[in-house]
């Protein structure tokens, strides 16, 4: 193999070369490397040489220099340092130290098992059975075409029985070989038959098809060529291909953008799109009107990063950037080139000069003193391409449900099944549920007679307050001794007489809702009076005279013991408390007394006891 000599960079003096088949024309070139031409000739290639990228003095490389020679890429210090280094500008002579520092190949080389000199050697084993040289790889393009052909249909006879290479290594060939003659066709190692020309095709040709050999899930795809060529720039040429390798591998730069289907590059461009949508509204949608799709102009710019814009010094700026950044570096600088060009494409409204702007930014736009300002005071944050990246997710995932839902659905929509009408509450009986299943409802329902309803109303008063000042609850035991007595104190015929007489008059029954007695009917319909006439009515009928008449006969002792009722007018009653509740049926029934003196004297305890006094005595 011809050994390389050509340098790490382009020297900073412009030099003149005689190539082969241009004997009477002597090119020049710039400090980068790339031809200069005739001022008509600069428009055609799209290439600008005035350079003005800042130079560091003396001092700052010497910093750098130092910087680089105790590197630690983990040190927050080190990174540090090295974006100020970056915002200053890179000299050309240590661009690719620092670059090897960032990516960090020699860690990658030495951690891994493939050896690049023993690929090279198994690729120039196939080659020779091709009958192509590395070194004429591009004049070669005619012969490996053919084979290719002969190998997809038919095997002649002159071929290897089992030659070294298969039709995808054939495949490879040819398509690095029609990039090798695409890829910066200006600059001095790629153009022409000059011996320098002749290695960096070789050198390129070699990097690429050693790539595809490495990983062959991404193989070669379009735009590797330009990366290659750049890293060749400035890296030797194993330097190089570990370089690709990281950035082909680490998730940091390029694993997002580069495999065979071409998906990858179609999503990102999906996710710059709408970037822009949310930084840039008003032109996207401008964008988009026009006709002019993200994919458009994203792929050549990502694939290629950037290496199509005109001046170069600001290219290697982004590289640099990029480098340091990933692929935040990459939109970031999509970013920034829109925002420049927002004035120019809102005033055009046709495809034709939308797409060709984007593809060919002007000079003007890509000159370093206006487009790495703007570069560096754009921010976008990895946070905010990852939440993009989900949005294109998901409305991928939306677009694909709602294909197949359209598919799965029937044309004319189903019933939606009726809601079961909840059972309204029942005010003349039970529900139609409980009268079905033969079961009562105790809380439409109340107890049989007048006197349990009376007692359960007593006792609820008594319990209520007996809670509030902190008394015992009554005895159990004691209720439920009451009820063998309740029906024999009183005659049953003055019971049928009461009933009657309060059905006829509308009158209610007490029956048990909580803590407070609510007045239902005989059909559990509530009636509109007040409390306090139905307890005034309960005192001054038949069965409060015969119940007061037959507890103040009785005399019994025991009557007194009782804690739970109050003495019948000995005592003082209790002093209402400063707060009343509007609720609290004692108090009202003690108002009732005082504001009402031509009704019999009934006090709560007269109302609330009769029949427990009654049932008392039928004990003793």
């Amino acid at each position: 193999m011809r050994k390389s000599s050509m340098g790490s960079s382009g020297s900073g003096r412009s030099r003149t070369f005689s190539i082969k088949g241009r004997p009477s024309e002597d090119l020049v070139f710039d400090e980068f490397g790339f031809a200069l031409v005739k001022r008509k000739d600069q428009k055609r290639q799209h290439r600008c040489h005035n350079y003005r990228y800042p130079q560091l003095d003396a001092s700052r490389v010497k910093d750098l220099c130092e910087l680089l020679s105790y590197w630690n890429g983990s040190s927050f210090i080190c990174r540090s340092q090295i974006e100020r280094f970056v915002r200053m500008g890179i000299p050309s002579s240590l661009r690719g130290r620092v670059w090897k520092c960032l990516l960090n190949t020699e860690n990658m080389r030495e951690s891994s098992v493939f050896n690049y000199q023993k690929c090279l050697d198994q690729i120039r084993g196939s080659l020779v059975e091709l009958g192509v040289s590395e070194y004429s790889i591009i004049s070669a393009i005619a012969t490996l075409n053919d084979t290719e052909n002969d190998l997809g249909y038919n095997r002649p006879a002159c071929l290897p029985p089992n030659p070294a290479y298969s039709t995808a290594d054939v495949t490879i060939f040819r398509q690095i070989a029609l990039d090798l003659q695409r890829s910066f066709p200006t600059h001095r190692s790629l153009m022409g038959e000059s011996p320098e020309a002749i290695e960096g095709q070789a050198k390129l040709f070699r990097v690429l098809i050693a790539y595809a050999k490495y990983n062959p899930e991404i193989g070669y795809s379009q735009g590797m060529s330009y990366i290659a060529a750049v890293l060749l720039m400035n890296l030797s040429e194993e330097e190089a291909f570990w370089a690709l390798v990281v950035l082909l591998e680490n998730p940091k730069y390029l694993t997002a953008l580069f495999d065979l289907s071409g998906k990858k590059i179609q999503h990102q461009a999906m996710v710059f799109h709408q970037f822009l949508k949310h930084r840039q509204p008003q032109l996207s949608k401008h964008i988009g009107d026009v006709g002019v799709s993200s994919i458009h102009f994203v792929t050549p710019w990502f694939l290629t990063l950037f290496t199509s814009l005109p001046c170069w010094d600001s290219v290697l700026a982004i590289w640099d950037l990029f480098m340091l950044h990933g692929l935040s570096a990459v939109f970031r600088t999509g970013l920034t080139l829109i925002q420049l060009l927002e004035s120019r494409l809102l005033s055009l409204t046709d495809e034709a000069a939308v797409l060709p702007l984007l593809l060919r930014v002007p000079v003007d736009v890509c000159q370093h003193n206006v487009l790495l300002p703007a570069l560096w005071s754009t921010q976008v944050q990895d946070w905010e391409i990852k939440c993009m990246n989900s949005l294109v997710l998901e409305e991928n995932d939306e677009g694909h449900h709602q294909g197949k839902t359209e598919w799965s659905t029937p044309l004319s929509p189903q019933p939606r099944p009726a809601k079961a009408k909840e059972p309204e509450a029942c005010v003349d009986g039970p529900a139609p549920e409980a009268k079905k299943s033969g079961k009562k409802d105790s809380s439409a329902t109340g107890p049989k007679n007048i006197f349990s309803r009376l007692v359960q109303v007593a006792q609820c008063l008594l319990l209520d307050k007996g809670h509030r000042s902190g008394r015992s609850k009554p005895s159990p035991a004691r209720r439920r001794s009451s009820k063998a007595s309740r029906t024999s104190s009183i005659n049953q015929s003055q019971i049928r007489a009461k009933r009657r007489s309060l059905a006829q008059q509308g009158g209610g029954s007490l029956a048990e809702g909580g803590t407070t007695p609510t007045l239902v009917s005989e059909g559990s319909v509530k009636d509109s009076r007040p409390k306090a006439a139905v307890f005034r009515r309960m005192c001054s009928g038949p069965v409060g005279r015969v119940a007061r008449r037959r507890s103040s006969s009785s005399q019994s002792p025991r009557i007194k013991s009782i804690g739970v009722l109050r003495p019948r007018t000995t005592q003082k009653p209790p002093e209402p408390p400063q707060n009343p509740s509007p609720c609290d049926p004692a108090q009202n029934l003690r108002k009732l007394e005082r504001s009402s003196p031509s009704q019999p004297e009934c006090s709560l305890n007269e109302t609330a006891n009769p029949a427990r006094m009654t049932e008392e005595s039928q004990l003793i």
